[in-house]
């Protein structure tokens, strides 16, 4: 039996997502906001080496150095979850193993920034 349908109707619902393009942008993104804010930690760790546990709780507590400190979490974390949905998707072929793997990679990533981000929170208030 011959196929009737146009080439068109062939492909119809089966193109592309449109989520190719922001997902690269998006690690693009984070990528040139990870600069200044891993510059920023490496150039502050540097300074404060050697220094004891009360300097740097004193460090982290000033209201700049916290908010840098959780947006370098954040967008770290992002940035990471993002480049590993790449890998899975490129390397993973089952549906069901990468359906799974993508489920606790983000269950990670969000673990990982919540328990940084809160203990970043508790040190800067004080807790």
């Amino acid at each position: 039996m011959t196929d009737m349908k146009t080439p068109i109707a062939k492909v119809r619902g089966l193109g592309s997502a449109k989520d190719g393009t922001h997902h690269w942008l998006s690690q693009r993104v984070t990528a040139i906001a990870n600069i200044p804010l891993i510059l920023f930690v490496v150039v502050s760790f540097v300074g404060n080496a050697g220094k004891g546990h009360a300097e740097w709780v004193a460090w982290l507590k000033q209201p700049v150095v916290s908010v840098l400190m959780i947006l370098f979490v954040a967008n770290l974390v992002y940035h990471m979850r993002l480049g590993l949905q790449v890998v899975i998707e490129d390397y993973v072929h089952d549906h069901g193993t990468k359906f799974a793997s993508m489920i606790l990679i983000t269950f990670a990533c969000v673990l990982i920034g919540a328990l940084s981000i809160f203990s970043i929170l508790r040190i800067a208030f004080g807790g």
